[in-house]
C-alpha cells in the first residue's frame, strides 16, 4: 500500500503544472511497485518457467 509520504514526495516531484491524469498515472504505478515489494517480501513470486507454464496453460 502507498503512503502518505509517497503521495507527497510524488506530487513536490512533478512540473509546476500538470494534469490530473497525469498525477493518476504515478500514483497507480508507484502503488504497483509498492504492492510488488511486498509480495516479493512474502514470497508470493514465481520463477521465470513456473510463469512460462503458467502462460501455455493460458493459451489453451
Amino acid at each position: 500500500m502507498i503512503t502518505k509520504e509517497k503521495v507527497l514526495q510524488t506530487l513536490k516531484e512533478m512540473p509546476e503544472q500538470f494534469s490530473i491524469d497525469d498525477l493518476m498515472e504515478k500514483l497507480i504505478l508507484i502503488n504497483k511497485i509498492e504492492i510488488g515489494i511486498e509480495q516479493v517480501g512474502k514470497g508470493e513470486t514465481y520463477t521465470s518457467s513456473e510463469a512460462k507454464k503458467m502462460i501455455k496453460e493460458w493459451s489453451k
